[in-house]
């Protein structure tokens, strides 16, 4: 009979093949000129929870879905509240000074793909912590219609660590700019690989996952 790690492992291999390679670098001929496209959401706006509520209750109008993982006791209990980087099931590791993110899961180095960090002004903190629970597969951006990625918005799959900085896919015009600092705080990637890992999150909860940005 299968163990759980091994059950959860299928899944999660399951998961990566169904993705494909997730677009680990972007395509060449997909590195084009177009404006930064900017995220509706600037986590360092002093009225970031109220404007993230308000965000928070569109989203779960037009989704019907909670806009945040629900609370699980067990994993208090049995003592995953308490992992650490690695020892946690999904580890996210940004590290600004290359930009590029590493995924492990269940120990092993899972994935490493380009993201883009906080531009001048705008410095993405270090973070070493579980995400907070606030969770999107869709934001429909009304102040930039333009960004909007396949109905997802311009912060597809995103995932918060506190407050309004999140990580998160990036429309189509952003993807020449992955690997360079282009954000307004939060961390871009390819919608390929926050699907990935907004699933990766859904599947374990928030206390077996840990977000280092250093």
């Amino acid at each position: 009979m299968r163990t759980l790690k091994q059950i959860t492992g299928a899944i999660t291999a399951l998961l990566f093949l169904t993705v494909g390679t997730a677009q680990a670098e972007p395509i060449e001929s997909m590195r084009n000129h177009e404006p930064n496209v900017i995220e509706e959401i600037n986590p360092f706006d002093p009225n970031i929870e109220q404007i993230l509520e308000e965000f928070d209750r569109i989203y779960e109008e037009e989704t019907g879905q909670p806009s945040h993982l629900p609370e699980s006791f067990i994993d208090e209990i049995i003592g995953f509240a308490n992992c650490f980087r690695n020892s946690c099931a999904v580890w996210a590791q940004v590290v600004k000074s290359t930009q590029r993110m590493y995924l492990y899961v269940n120990g092993s180095l899972r994935g490493s793909w380009l993201v883009s960090t906080g531009m001048s002004g705008y410095t993405t903190p270090n973070f070493d912590r579980h995400p907070d629970g606030r969770i999107y597969d869709r934001y429909s951006s009304r102040k930039y219609p333009g960004g909007d990625y396949k109905g997802l918005g311009n912060m597809p799959y995103a995932v918060f660590i506190t407050g309004g900085f999140a990580l998160h896919g990036t429309p189509q015009g952003n993807w020449s700019k992955l690997g360079t600092r282009a954000s307004h705080g939060c961390i871009r990637m390819h919608p390929d690989n926050g699907y990935i890992f907004n699933r990766l999150v859904r599947q374990y909860g928030k206390y077996n996952v840990w977000i280092t940005v250093q």
